[in-house]
């Protein structure tokens, strides 16, 4: 029997989990060097799955399958694609940088606090995050997906509304009960989109008999699988409204900004970075290849949608005061593109929504990252307390302005090449929309830019004006995601490499070709 590597790339972080939070509460200093060494060695295996995962191979590998609930047919049943396998390795690369990240914002406020273990607590929840998100990306059994989908809102909740920004803590009662709101609001909008999945998951079982993805699809391509037109059209339904809260889509949108803005930063880039992208790689995994009918059915109510997420949150992104939230609607419209470029139903499109995730991931993160930097030093996320950062903290403003620049995708960075493939997959299948989705490239420069000219230019302000710029841990967290934006930019054959021959399956599913140009015949 071969190396369980899926399993153990999910099984490690879980481990490390537990024992961060077994550390004595004195030793907090140790529950974060534990943590990260269970991250690193994470990391270690997801690159070695990426070593190992052959591009031009069997569609899902490194499988694995287990008797699980034999009397309901459920397995514990694993294999990653190209896609999966993607996802996870941003997963992998995120956690750490969001440990080191986070350094100090979970330490007691009282110095002498040796009772409580908060540290180690907030370590040990992001940690459990990672374990269920990883395993997410590889499971091939729709229960136990579903189980992962709504297991991992568990940990969220308790980061969000325990952990909260330090910008306000201490300053009244409000801090707490927006923290609780923020928390309640995730966790209630997520809860209702899970129990219509289920509702959905049970219905699946009832038609198929089987939660396997590679027993359903054998069925549907020997003929055995009869599923009739409505049918397949609710139960897409129930998956999509599932996968619609977590992506976030609009309107099911609105606890994204509660949630990151009164999160800690680390906690903040967990969400839109790696846990939303559960909702968007389930919308390709599950909706395409279980309801290849309904998703072609649903597709342009699915596009109004997502052009709505574009262009609504840029222009809410545009109107931010608060620098976290403006992220915040940034990433919503961010997510539009994504989850135009998979429903648009060509390869260029879904190519580009994957790359769209994993840059998406990176980009975020390091603007999120350095802002919370920013906030920290400054106490405060409203954009009308800075100015003149630049002055005084050259490195600060240079890589706060590199992370902005990504997100508006700047032609040589990362997000380019995703957003560039979306919009042209777009466009040759549905031309209006590809020509209404490029507002978002202009509303982007806006906000992007507007918060860089109002944070970090002009005259210094008095609070400013003894900012420290980027110390040695924070430059550890920030180069490396400047570094991969830059690269991934300017060569992104490694990704392409892996996502496409998945993104061809996947095309094969729904049975859809790529539109041809029209050439006028020469005279």
């Amino acid at each position: 029997m071969s190396f369980p590597l899926l399993t153990a790339t999910a099984a490690l972080p879980a481990i490390g989990a537990v024992a961060t939070a077994a550390v004595p509460a004195a030793r907090r200093t140790a529950a974060k060097w534990l943590a990260l060494a269970f991250s690193l060695g994470t990391l270690v295996l997801a690159a070695i799955a990426l070593i190992r995962f052959e591009p031009g191979g069997s569609r899902y590998q490194l499988t694995e399958s287990h008797a699980w609930i034999k009397d309901f047919g459920v397995q514990y049943e694993l294999g990653v694609d190209g896609i999966g396998l993607a996802l996870m390795a941003l997963t992998a690369l995120l956690i750490p940088f969001v440990i080191l990240a986070g350094w100090h914002d979970a330490d007691p406020l009282e110095t002498n606090s040796s009772r409580w273990r908060p540290t180690q607590g907030f370590f040990a929840l992001i940690l459990m995050v990672e374990a269920m998100v990883v395993l997410s990306f590889v499971a091939t059994d729709v229960f136990l997906f579903y189980i992962l989908f709504e297991a991992m809102l568990i940990p969220m909740y308790f980061l969000i509304g325990g952990f909260g920004d330090r910008a306000h803590a201490g300053s009244d009662e409000n801090a707490a009960a927006q923290r609780s709101y923020a928390a309640v609001k995730f966790l209630l909008y997520n809860l209702v989109g899970g129990l219509i999945m289920l509702a959905a998951v049970i219905g699946l079982y009832v038609v198929t008999g089987t939660f396997s993805l590679s027993e359903i699809a054998a069925a549907r391509a020997d003929g055995s699988l009869s599923m009739a037109t409505s049918t397949e059209r609710w139960l897409f339904l129930g998956f999509f409204f599932a996968f619609a809260v977590k992506a976030p889509l609009w309107p099911l949108h609105t606890w994204l900004p509660n949630a990151m803005g009164e999160a800690t930063t680390p906690v903040a880039v967990l969400i839109t970075a790696v846990v939303d992208k559960v909702g968007t790689f389930a919308m390709l995994r599950f909706c395409l290849q279980l309801f290849p009918e309904a998703s072609k059915w649903a597709t342009p109510v699915v596009l109004v949608l997502a052009l709505i997420s574009i262009i609504y949150g840029a222009l809410l992104a545009v109107g931010q005061r608060d620098i976290k939230r403006l992220i915040a609607y940034a990433s919503i419209s961010h997510f539009g593109f994504i989850i135009l470029g998979i429903f648009a139903m060509t390869s260029q499109g879904q190519s580009g929504a994957t790359l769209y995730m994993v840059n998406h991931g990176i980009s975020t993160a390091a603007l999120m990252l350095v802002a919370g930097f920013l906030i920290t030093r400054r106490g405060s996320r409203l954009i009308a307390d800075y100015g003149g950062v630049q002055k005084v903290a050259p490195v600060l403003a240079g890589t706060f302005l590199i992370g902005g620049l990504a997100t508006l995708s700047l032609p040589g960075l990362a997000p380019f090449v995703s957003e560039f493939l979306v919009l042209v997959g777009a466009f040759a299948a549905y031309p209006a929309v590809g020509i209404i989705a490029t507002t978002g490239i202009v509303l982007a420069a806006i906000y992007v830019l507007v918060l860089y000219q109002r944070t970090m230019t002009g005259p210094v302000k008095a609070e400013v004006q003894g900012m420290a710029d980027l110390k040695v841990r924070e430059l550890v967290v920030v180069v490396p995601l400047i570094a991969l934006l830059i690269f991934l930019g300017v060569y992104p054959k490694p990704l392409t490499e892996i996502v496409n021959p998945a993104v061809q399956h996947t095309m094969s599913d729904v049975q859809k070709k790529d539109p041809q140009p029209e050439v006028e015949a020469a005279k």
